[in-house]
């Protein structure tokens, strides 16, 4: 990895609020940490660009209470987030004029791929972690996305 793909790392870090970034290729491997960041707590990020990344463990939702005389999009409260690996550009489909992987409803097996999250120009595979059926995509196609952000909520089965 070259000094100028060091400082672009950097600067993508700063201007996407990663704290931690972990980045390896057939180069090698680096580990960059922010220390003079405004998160509330350390996030670890690990993104991988090699070209079988791993999936990142599911995490637990839990739906906010609103306000007397308000309502809140809700999910099943036992729902089950996909969450981004990394910070970079969600795509649902391998390709624009496919079908996408995965639509509301769609039951998947662990293993089962999700969707394309393209970071650094390479396409990153992102897997289910469990069974379950797919009851929200609060996604759009296309769209950035950031470290830690929900890409599906699933129920289990």
């Amino acid at each position: 990895m070259e000094i100028d793909d060091i400082k672009r790392l950097v600067e993508l870090m700063e201007e996407q609020g990663v704290v931690e970034l972990e980045m390896e290729d057939h180069k090698g491997k680096i580990r960059l940490v922010r220390e003079n960041h405004h998160a509330p707590a350390p996030v670890p990020a690990s993104v991988l660009a090699a070209a079988s990344p791993q999936p990142m463990p599911a995490l637990a939702v839990t739906v906010p209470h609103a306000p007397e005389g308000q309502a809140v999009e809700s999910a099943p409260t036992a729902a089950i987030a996909i969450s981004s690996p990394m910070v970079g550009t969600f795509y649902r489909s391998p390709s624009p004029d496919a079908k996408p992987y995965v639509d509301i409803g769609t039951v998947v097996e662990k293993g089962d791929v999700v969707c394309i999250i393209e970071a650094m120009k390479m396409m990153n595979e992102i897997q289910a972690e469990m069974r379950g059926r797919v009851v929200k995509i609060p996604v759009e196609n296309g769209k950035p996305v950031e470290y830690g952000q929900p890409l599906f909520l699933l129920e289990p089965l």
